[in-house]
């Protein structure tokens, strides 16, 4: 058993309930002074390492070896004073992770082929460089979960379509934005307003935008849509919008989109059923249907991505 944290007050009081009831541990704090007096204490090895450091977190994964259960402390006093618990307050604060052994072998697996990241449900495990993409003249340092097309063609492709079908709008809205695909390539000739709920591709989003010269403003926002879609008044002034939603649509956007006076919408889907939907929406509001567009980059699957241009 691996207890990190192991050098606070809290730390200190689980190694001791855990040594007592007869626990194999592995102890791991920043400060060896009260770690190996501790780990001396209750029979236990010790491994300092500050948790912080990526490094330090590669080194603790090899240097532990097999570990049947990781108890990640937290709730640590900021003083590191050693305080009192109960028997109660020690079971509640421990956060007992029976996959320890998998997260240590993919630490491992990093290290042993060089990758670039692995992340597991959105929490780093190791890093070894930064995953990077090009897009247009931008280069994207990609956010944990951050969402790419099937294939990188299949991105260009869709990217060539949107371009040609916006045409020669000077301020343009890209609406479930990412990462920036369509962003970043618009805004070598546009102005451009970018939003997305995921806030984490918004803001690799804004730092490549803000690395990158040449590019018109884009301005980046945080923003559910589905929840707070942009309203007739907050797309006036937008010669094009762009949408790219999930599987289920932008029903809430494209309702909103009706009742304005944009010229341009193109919208983009994975989803023939909710893109019909979403384009009768759009047409009942006095848009004109025109070029659709099947991009089949969804190899050995009946999945076809769509680019439509509606205009007024």
């Amino acid at each position: 058993m691996l207890l990190t944290g192991a050098t606070g007050g809290l730390g200190n009081a689980i190694a001791r309930a855990l040594g007592g009831r007869g626990a194999k541990l592995i102890l791991s704090g920043r400060r060896t002074d009260v770690l190996e007096p501790l780990a001396e204490e209750v029979g236990a090895r010790a491994i300092a390492a500050d948790l912080t450091d990526r490094a330090a977190v590669d080194r603790l994964a090899t240097e532990a070896g097999d570990v049947d259960i990781l108890v990640a402390n937290a709730g640590i006093p900021a003083d590191g004073a050693v305080l009192e618990y109960t028997a109660d307050q020690i079971d509640r604060a421990l956060d007992v992770n029976l996959r320890a052994p998998l997260i240590l072998a993919l630490a491992r697996v990093a290290e042993t082929h060089k990758l670039a990241r692995i992340t597991r449900h959105g929490e780093l495990v190791a890093q070894h460089a930064a995953p990077m993409v090009r897009i247009g003249r931008a280069t994207v340092v990609l956010p944990p979960g951050a969402f790419l097309q099937a294939t990188a063609f299949g991105e260009e492709t869709l990217a060539r379509l949107v371009l040609a079908l916006v045409g020669s709008a000077k301020a343009v809205a890209d609406l479930f934005a990412g990462v920036g695909p369509f962003a970043l390539r618009l805004a070598e000739r546009a102005r451009v307003l970018a939003a997305d709920s995921d806030a984490g591709a918004i803001d690799a989003l804004r730092r490549a935008a803000a690395a990158t010269s040449g590019l018109k403003p884009i301005m980046a926002e945080v923003r559910d849509l589905f929840r707070r879609p942009f309203v007739a008044q907050e797309l006036a002034g937008l010669d094009a919008v762009v949408f790219d939603p999930p599987r289920q649509g932008a029903e809430a956007q494209a309702r909103e989109l009706a009742k304005s006076r944009v010229p341009v919408v193109v919208a983009v889907s994975c989803n023939p059923v909710t893109f019909a939907r979403d384009a009768k929406i759009l047409v009942e509001g006095g848009y004109r249907l025109g070029e659709v567009t099947p991009v089949d980059q969804f190899r050995y699957s009946a999945h076809v991505e769509i680019v439509a241009r509606l205009a007024r």
